[in-house]
């Protein structure tokens, strides 16, 4: 049920391709919770993707950029100002993509051409997003930028790669403009270390399913949805999280935190109870 949560606020939002995104279903909750949206892809996933369905169910317009490219983001910053009539309050940052991880090249192999485009897509984006957004004093006071992490930030997560190197990069990112825009504009920036989520851009990792399986049983309540993270994330854009900043925030079920769950236990030790006395 609505609660006008974001009644009055605006926002721009990187990254929705199809249903199947966090950043798809953080558009919808954010206009069901009164807020007005502008959306944003590159040119190709836009005619890859449903987007457009998205922006007319959601009465906004989609504005064609790459993340990369910093000419690409003031034209958007402009684009979305002018949409607006001025500043905006939110920003998501729902972007990652590993040419080594599509192409399933090992860690232990990378292509350093590939990792450069892992760091810039998937983490150097969000600084650049943020030193356009700076520069054109786009984003309100209290205002709130999220961006989407894993915990593979933190822990060895077999497969994942240079997205991971990528997620620790991004983390430390919104650290240090954190900092910078909390001094200035009491604007917060946090990231959201989500559980593994069956989305277009996760499903390129090897293993994704029983990555799945595993979370779900290690987690005490079970795997964060894609729906779970939006409500989430809508939380981070209100006015009730004014002072959370700079943080790594675990929206996972408790995995976490978890070090072994009685789940795990039980499969491990299938048909081995004297082992386990």
């Amino acid at each position: 049920m609505a609660t006008q949560l974001l009644k009055g606020k605006k926002g721009l939002i990187f990254g929705a391709l199809n249903e199947q995104s966090i950043a798809w279903k953080v558009a919808e909750r954010a206009v069901e919770e009164g807020a007005e949206i502008v959306l944003t892809n590159t040119a190709v996933s836009i005619r890859m993707g449903t987007i457009g369905k998205l922006a007319e169910k959601c009465n906004t317009i989609v504005v064609p950029a790459d993340a990369t490219s910093v000419a690409d983001l003031e034209n958007l910053i402009d684009k979305t100002m002018e949409h607006f009539g001025g500043k905006f309050d939110f920003m998501l940052h729902s972007i990652g993509m590993s040419p080594n991880v599509r192409k399933g090249v090992p860690y232990e192999s990378l292509n350093y051409d590939y990792l450069s485009k892992t760091l810039d897509i998937s983490a150097i984006s969000f600084h650049k997003a943020m030193q356009v957004a700076r520069a054109k004093d786009a984003i309100n006071d209290w205002g709130s930028i999220v961006a989407l992490s894993y915990q593979a930030a933190q822990r060895t997560v077999c497969e994942y790669g240079d997205m991971a190197d990528a997620k620790a990069l991004l983390e430390s990112i919104a650290r240090s403009f954190g900092y910078i825009l909390g001094r200035e504009k009491k604007i917060r920036v946090n990231t959201v270390s989500q559980s593994p989520t069956l989305t277009t851009a996760g499903s390129g990792v090897a293993g994704l399913a029983d990555l799945l399986g595993y979370a779900e049983r290690m987690s005490p309540l079970g795997n964060a949805s894609a729906e779970d993270c939006a409500d989430y994330i809508l939380t981070l854009f209100s006015d009730y999280t004014r002072k959370v900043t700079m943080q790594n925030l675990f929206h996972d079920g408790g995995f976490s935190s978890t070090g072994i769950s009685n789940e795990i236990i039980d499969i491990y030790f299938k048909g081995t109870a004297d082992e386990r006395e």
